[in-house]
């Protein structure tokens, strides 16, 4: 710990933070470094400097004595730059519930200057059981090998590999011997069945020998099938790569695997689930992923919230940079934020009838936690409060043209996710129209390939009460693609 160290700064704490505020800080801090998860060199002295500060602020008397021989503080600089978009300017007084909308948009700030490429810490799981054999196999492999060669020389790469067992192909290192580690890719055969679980398990285990908040720390699975009766512990393991700031996101191939299992693993941590239905377009994809993360500004954000009795969020939704589903609760994973494009987050609100003499109306009270790639210590949190005021009469209020632009190109994916859950309560017909209906929007677009396929499985929800497994995963993945397409329906 040097002399000079403010152990505001190293807690990531405003001068005026409270006492829970210190140890909330101080925990995430010490999970984050501990020495029994981290061998990155100089992690043991910042994790006994965190002690320190820890010692020091949260006694009275201490952080008393301390906070004299600061310097004046100088007036902080928000990590990201922060734009909140409402629908309504104002909520009117009613005796049913109501909706408003909120565009919430993080970039990095203008001032920023160019900066290199983050440090990476990254680990590729990849599925070898039977039915990735031939194709799917041979270029999964090459891709991996062209990841590795992309690699710089301070960064960590692992590649695990799993059927129903898992093995450690290229353990968590720098290594520069590039053709040893090309034979071992190489040598993968594909044999047994499916079991995430295990290989994720191991990942994980790579990726948290070298945790680091300065790192982009990121697992990339990569699989065909579905894995069994132990979807619940890949969730739970999720949650735990979450709270120490390590993303997941999926690559699904073929029909076979499932989309809602692969979306609910990478939204709990902020990444992305992502599917390709041949085998040469898994290079393509599995490369563009590579290059996002390599441009990352912010690898994790956490938004941390409360919101009143009588308020709902009823849904949340990543707009760009990469389109998904977010989950509704505390702590909220927004994602990455890439230097190039802004990272935009659509929440729905529901509020209740509330009081006559309330004026205002708080929908959201909370806090941004964000990982600079580039900042060796914990930066603060961004205050985020959602306020709303009331009025008596009906204003005249235009909606916010990127509000609507938002809703009008989440509208489409919106009707697939409509027409599902319509099959899954049995009400055929009704999802059978919403598809028709999602068919004529896309065909406005120009989207034939995806309207033929909407329309095909119009038809055979009627015929078979169900979806095709391509043809949902088709749909779902196509719409969502078109929300970062660059083209709203109104534009067309």
């Amino acid at each position: 710990m040097t002399d000079n160290q403010d152990f505001y700064t190293l807690l990531g704490l405003m001068r005026n933070a409270s006492a829970e505020d210190i140890r909330e800080a101080y925990f995430d801090a010490a999970r984050r470094y501990h020495p029994d998860k981290n061998t990155t060199p100089g992690d043991t002295e910042f994790f006994l400097g965190i002690q320190e500060a820890y010692e020091v602020l949260s006694n009275p008397r201490k952080r008393s004595k301390y906070d004299v021989t600061l310097p004046p503080q100088r007036p902080a600089e928000k990590p990201l730059d922060v734009r909140i978009i409402f629908s309504r300017q104002s909520l009117m007084r009613l005796d049913e519930p109501q909706l408003i909308y909120v565009l919430m948009e993080f970039s990095p700030p203008a001032s920023l200057q160019p900066a290199s490429t983050p440090s990476m810490n990254l680990c590729l799981v990849l599925d070898r059981s039977t039915s990735m054999q031939g194709a799917n196999l041979d270029v999964v492999k090459a891709t991996a090998i062209q990841i590795m060669r992309k690699m710089k020389s301070q960064d960590i790469f692992s590649v695990v590999a799993f059927s129903d067992r898992a093995e450690e192909v290229i353990p968590a290192s720098r290594s520069a011997d590039l053709i040893k580690l090309e034979s071992r890719i190489h040598m993968l055969q594909p044999s047994g069945g499916t079991e995430i679980f295990s290989g994720l398990e191991m990942g994980y285990n790579e990726i948290i020998r070298n945790v680091h908040q300065a790192k982009v720390n990121h697992i990339i699975l990569l699989t065909d099938g579905r894995t069994y009766g132990d979807e619940e512990k890949c969730i739970n393991l999720a949650q735990r790569a979450s709270e120490n700031g390590i993303g997941i996101s999926g690559l699904g191939i073929g029909s076979e695997w499932n989309d809602n299992f692969l979306d609910d693993l990478a939204s709990r941590t902020g990444g992305s689930s992502m599917y390709v239905s041949r085998p040469q377009d898994i290079q393509k994809t599995l490369l563009e992923k590579f290059t996002r993360l390599g441009s990352a500004y912010a690898e994790e954000t956490r938004l941390e919230f409360t919101i009143p009795e009588g308020i709902e969020l009823r849904y949340a939704f990543r707009i760009q940079p990469e389109a998904g589903l977010l989950s509704f609760e505390s702590p909220l994973m927004p994602g990455a934020v890439v230097r190039e494009t802004s990272l935009k987050i659509l929440l729905e609100f529901v509020i209740q009838p509330q009081p006559v003499e309330q004026k205002t109306i708080t929908l959201f009270d909370g806090k941004l936690s964000v990982s600079l790639s580039d900042e060796e210590f914990p930066v603060k949190p961004i205050p985020i409060r959602l306020i709303r005021s009331f009025a008596d009469e009906v204003g005249s209020d235009i909606p916010s043209g990127e509000i609507v632009d938002a809703l009008s190109r989440l509208k489409l994916y919106r009707m697939q996710e409509q027409a599902r859950l319509e099959v899954t309560a049995g009400e055929y017909d009704q999802a059978s129209e919403h598809l028709h209906r999602l068919a004529t929007h896309l065909l406005a677009q120009g989207e034939r390939g995806l309207a033929r396929t909407a329309l095909m499985e119009a038809e055979q929800i009627q015929e078979n009460k169900s979806f095709s497994q391509q043809g949902r995963k088709e749909i779902k993945y196509g719409t969502r693609a078109l929300l970062t397409s660059g083209r709203s329906e109104e534009e067309q």
